[in-house]
């Protein structure tokens, strides 16, 4: 699995240029509040599902604060029910440990298998946040340089409205 020093090899290949910030292990959106509170940029919490059939998996990316309706998403989708990827699906599609799932994790993702719904409002951020696949820092991109991450790592994504 390609980690932390693969991806900031990779930043530098492609023009990305990032703030890091390290702090205390952050498994949950309350930890990370309290670190993040400094940081310019919007907040990002990162969900990885995958479909009834576990032959579909999905990463969600909302505001830290929002909550999905899930049951929304799975109509739309019309893949079944969905539900939280296990630890090893975690690791085999995007090399990372429960805690620090981040769309970072799709340099792990060389079949693009992931597709990535992103809510419609963090468009409107000009910085997002994001774990560096560990949950030990945090680093911050501008959106045109995470939009240039996402076509370099070839998956699917779309801007979706995902909560109210």
């Amino acid at each position: 699995m390609r980690g932390q020093k693969e991806l900031y090899e990779l930043f530098g290949e492609v023009g990305i240029q990032y703030e890091y910030h390290e702090h205390p292990p952050l498994a949950t959106i309350d930890d990370a509040i309290i670190h993040w509170k400094e940081y310019n940029a919007g907040r990002c919490k990162n969900i990885f599902f995958r479909n009834h059939k576990g032959n579909r998996h999905y990463l969600v990316i909302l505001e830290h604060l929002a909550k999905l309706d899930i049951r929304d998403l799975e109509q739309r989708l019309r893949q079944g029910k969905l539900s939280f990827a296990s630890d090893q699906r975690l690791m085999k599609y995007l090399g990372v440990e429960p805690g620090s799932v981040s769309p970072f994790g799709l340099i792990n993702d060389p079949e693009n298998h992931v597709h990535l719904f992103i809510d419609e409002k963090l468009a409107g951020c000009d910085r997002l946040t994001f774990h560096p696949n560990v949950n030990t820092a945090s680093v911050v991109v501008s959106k045109s340089d995470f939009m240039k991450f996402l076509e370099h790592s070839g998956n699917s994504y779309e801007f979706l409205k995902l909560y109210e």
